[in-house]
């Protein structure tokens, strides 16, 4: 399988037999990340994970949690535990809740997904799925997360491999310093991708 990282918490998968699946493709990634897709999964409604604009002319199967607010988007509602195909994927969605930003600011059902029982995208929740992951997607800097999390997450999951996503609001030094932890101390092999580069 192929697996090509977009800006921040996008990626691009494409393998001989199946279609073209792209995860979380929000108003930060490149419309290129959406070309020729016969698929997209969302893992929740925040704008940086989903370009509704974008993906209501598209034309193409939306999966997106139960109960996400996408006014104007026709999706496929997907619920925790569930098991779906999409562009010829087989894909179970794990979690269910957005990672807390802060005290009892409300969050949003999001959902994570593991693509060919192998490649793990949590979105925005440090959810460890109750099956193996090779690939694990991991998030790298967010309102509602610390370095520490990110290195805590990786090594609770265990993973072969991790890469970094969900990195669009980091400068190059932060990025450094991210990077340069999780390589020291994640217990696995970890890379960070710069955008339309393949895993």
């Amino acid at each position: 399988m192929r697996v090509v990282k977009y800006t921040h918490s996008c990626v691009r998968l494409e393998r001989e037999g199946h279609g073209v699946l792209v995860i979380d493709p929000g108003v930060w990634s490149e419309p290129d990340a959406l070309r020729g897709a016969d698929a997209v999964v969302v893992t929740h409604e925040h704008a940086d994970h989903v370009d509704v604009l974008r993906l209501a002319g598209l034309g193409v199967p939306v999966y997106a949690p139960k109960g996400a607010v996408l006014p104007g988007l026709d999706t496929v509602g997907v619920s925790a535990g569930e098991a779906f195909t999409a562009a010829g994927y087989r894909i179970t969605a794990h979690g269910g809740r957005h990672a807390t930003i802060y005290g009892d600011v409300p969050d949003c059902t999001n959902l994570g997904y593991v693509v060919e029982d192998g490649l793990y995208h949590p979105g925005d929740c440090l959810h460890v799925p109750e099956v193996p992951v090779e690939t694990l997607l991991v998030p790298l800097h967010a309102p509602w997360m610390r370095v520490s999390e990110a290195i805590d997450f990786v090594r609770e999951v265990g993973s072969e491999r991790a890469v970094g996503i969900h990195d669009a609001q980091i400068n190059e030094r932060g990025l450094a310093s991210v990077n340069g932890w999780l390589e020291a101390e994640a217990r696995t092999a970890y890379r960070w991708l710069p955008r339309g580069s393949p895993l």
